[in-house]
């Protein structure tokens, strides 16, 4: 599973650097707009739900709990200081997405004690395109959390997120996780499309740890 977080580039807006990223495969957007405006953010969904619907992918606000239904998007992800989880389930019911960041094994139950479908755990390493990182993973973290995760048979999907480029694909697999979610290296990348077509073959490869839910 590859998820694509959109951030704005010299080269790209929100909106296109998305187009690049489904050009070449991947079927999971997370709009990610820290500092614009509630208005500014809703124009933007608008635009991006019906290409996001064309290549049959899903559109996932950060965030912006209130505007999931008003847009048709399919679900919202929440960071540790954002709405919590389960204000946010109140709100959108059952039948949209909600996923949550996590940084631990304690990130994780909370997370699925108040409602969540799945988790965004990290960060890997360091990265410029999230500001009030947590403390660093790297790949002992993984091995640890999902370990721990197994031994007590938790098996929300977990997708590892935080400066990941694709040679941490193959070490990150080996951790049981669902999949990983990217930005910068796609953008930064000289054919942005290509080097998602190069992830999702590098995730395709072998059959990943875990289930994933059918709302997914």
């Amino acid at each position: 599973m590859l998820q694509f977080i959109t951030h704005k580039t010299a080269r790209y807006d929100e909106i296109e650097g998305a187009v690049k990223a489904l050009e070449g495969g991947c079927r999971w957007i997370q709009l990610r707009m820290k500092d614009a405006s509630v208005d500014v953010v809703e124009k933007t969904v608008r635009q991006l739900l019906p290409v996001c619907r064309q290549y049959g992918a899903k559109l996932i606000l950060d965030d912006h709990v209130d505007l999931v239904i008003p847009t048709g998007a399919d679900g919202v992800h929440l960071g540790k200081m954002d709405l919590p989880v389960a204000e946010a389930r109140k709100i959108l019911g059952e039948e949209y997405i909600i996923g949550a960041t996590a940084n631990n094994y304690g990130d994780i139950i909370k997370a699925i004690k108040e409602g969540a479908d799945y988790i965004g755990l990290g960060p890997y390493r360091y990265t410029t395109t999230k500001k009030k990182l947590s403390s660093i993973l790297g790949l002992e973290g993984y091995h640890s959390i999902l370990e721990k995760c197994h031994a007590n048979n938790i098996h929300i999907p977990i997708v590892a997120i935080g400066g990941i480029t694709l040679d941490d694909i193959e070490p990150l697999k080996q951790t049981g996780i669902l999949g990983v979610a990217v930005s910068g290296c796609v953008l930064s990348a000289d054919d942005p499309s290509d080097y998602t077509r190069k992830l999702l073959e590098a995730l395709d490869k072998d059959s990943m740890v875990g289930g994933i839910e059918t709302k997914l």
